[in-house]
């Protein structure tokens, strides 16, 4: 018999989708499809563009004349800024549909992505990358939305593990293009963000072209039937629904944004300067370096889809426990070898475990959610732990500079900064964190979230379900079935 701790994370059985995965795949159509795989590549763009400098922090260094600590800066400010982004386009997406708002999302990425391409100096470079910030926080909400709103319930813990590794794959592409093209390229780095903005714009026309969401045409067929509001009523609307669902679960926004803090100090603080760890710390070169991201994101991405397969029968926060157990246990691999083949090794384990909780994610976040609300609410959470945890690479890069060891290079002893032992004791700690915050939390598996009421409607706020879908009066919450008043 399991710990009874353990037995309370497991979601009831009644609770469980009965329907199986194979026969929800089937039943998928072809728009259905579409709609969550521009959902992953928008993700996908954005984690591209974001790790285009992660990648380049050596080079950007030599190029501006400044040392690498103060290149993460621009990170810092690109953290520090998403949550102005997700904030502006979550509204916009929950007011006004999902479409439209991804559209010009993508857009303002792909223009930031050519800005960055052409600076010539380094306030020039933090500027940019400051204004990224507010481009890439509109993403991640409005593409896990679409993605997962569209699917069948027994799909979105597979689903939710796939899309959130657009994180990893976008790391991977950038990784790739880095290795093979950035090298024989005369405008080095730069070459990097011109790729991003191709991919942007390829994707903001996919979305361009791609049906909006069924809840939201659901919701403007009503109000055809009753009798069509206007844009302002809509909007007034809107905001009175918004002060409701703040008044109502605040306690849960202040939750999220803890549980997130925590979860971005584990990717940031094990990603961001991982090939300047190898490079610096471990003296690889940067082509072995970005062989060693590619194999860690190849476990990412592995990692993220069993995940979020298996959360969908063992419940959401007991697949994220696991998974950072398994982050905890390969840390020693993913700091202590010498060798290319160890530490690569350790890289994949590690990452296997980190985007392995983070695949749950994006549906544990959606089903805590107040339904009608989950682009902001998700969003804002997701980008305020990001601007909290902003100053993951900084603090690394500052404990390196204090924190040192001596390497041989070329028979040569050299001091260099300690990355390891930094990323060890930082990911180490957040992981024990991460545990017991996931685990004094709520879970709401396998909610009908698809069913509530659209946020420009009256009773969205309360999280009252469409009346043409489950009895108006009953939300899903944690296993239980509870009155809404």
């Amino acid at each position: 018999m399991a710990p009874k701790f353990i037995q309370s994370l497991v979601p009831r059985r009644e609770k469980r989708n009965s329907g199986g995965i194979i026969p929800a795949l089937k039943s998928l159509t072809f728009l259905q499809l579409l709609q969550f795989f521009t959902g992953w590549l928008a993700w996908t763009c954005d984690a591209f563009d974001f790790f285009c400098v992660s990648l380049s922090v050596n080079t950007l260094a030599e190029q501006f004349d400044k040392q690498p600590k103060e290149i993460t800066t621009a990170i810092t400010l690109t953290l520090l800024f998403r949550s102005i982004g997700a904030v502006v386009f979550g509204i916009l997406s929950d007011r006004f549909g999902r479409k439209w708002p991804l559209v010009a999302n993508l857009l303002f990425c792909c223009s930031i992505e050519i800005g960055t391409s052409f600076v010539q100096t380094y306030n020039q470079f933090l500027a940019i990358r400051a204004l990224f910030g507010v481009a890439m926080g509109g993403i991640w909400g409005l593409a896990a939305s679409t993605a997962l709103e569209n699917l069948p319930v027994e799909l979105r813990g597979l689903g939710s593990g796939i899309v959130q590794q657009g994180y990893a794959c976008g790391y991977l592409f950038a990784s790739m293009i880095n290795l093979t093209i950035v090298p024989h390229s005369s405008h080095s780095w730069r070459t990097l963000f011109w790729t991003a903005a191709c991919l942007s714009s390829t994707t903001a026309l996919l979305r361009a072209i791609t049906p909006e969401s069924a809840i939201f045409l659901r919701a403007k067929a009503l109000e055809k039937a009753n009798g069509t509001s206007d844009t302002g009523e809509k909007t007034k609307i809107f905001i009175k629904e918004t002060k409701a669902m703040l008044k109502t679960h605040w306690k849960l926004c202040i939750y999220a944004v803890l549980l997130m803090t925590g979860f971005n100090f584990l990717s940031h603080g094990s990603q961001d300067l991982y090939p300047t760890y190898l490079e610096t710390s471990k003296g690889f070169s940067s082509h072995s370096a970005t062989i060693a991201t590619m194999i860690g994101n190849s476990g990412a991405i592995t990692g993220g889809a069993i995940a979020g397969w298996a959360s969908q029968y063992i419940g959401r926060r007991l697949t994220i426990v696991i998974a950072i157990l398994v982050v905890g246990a390969f840390i020693p691999l993913w700091i202590l070898p010498t060798s290319f083949s160890g530490l690569a090794a350790g890289a994949f384990c590690v990452q296997f475990g980190v985007q392995g909780a983070w695949g749950v994610v994006p549906i544990q976040l959606a089903e805590m959610s107040p339904p009608a609300f989950r682009a902001t609410f998700p969003g804002v959470a997701y980008q305020l732990g990001n601007m909290i945890s902003a100053a993951s690479a900084q603090i690394e890069a500052i404990g390196g500079n204090n924190i040192r060891t001596t390497i041989v290079e070329n028979g040569v002893k050299k001091n260099v900064p300690d990355y390891a032992t930094v990323q060890g004791i930082l990911i180490g700690v957040v992981a024990a964190y991460l545990i017991c915050i996931t685990i004094l939390g709520p879970e709401n598996h396998a909610s009908h979230f698809e069913e509530a009421k659209t946020a420009f409607e009256k009773g969205a706020g309360q999280d009252e379900m469409q009346e043409n879908g489950r009895p108006q009066s009953i939300r899903e919450l944690g296993g239980k079935e509870v009155e809404v008043v």
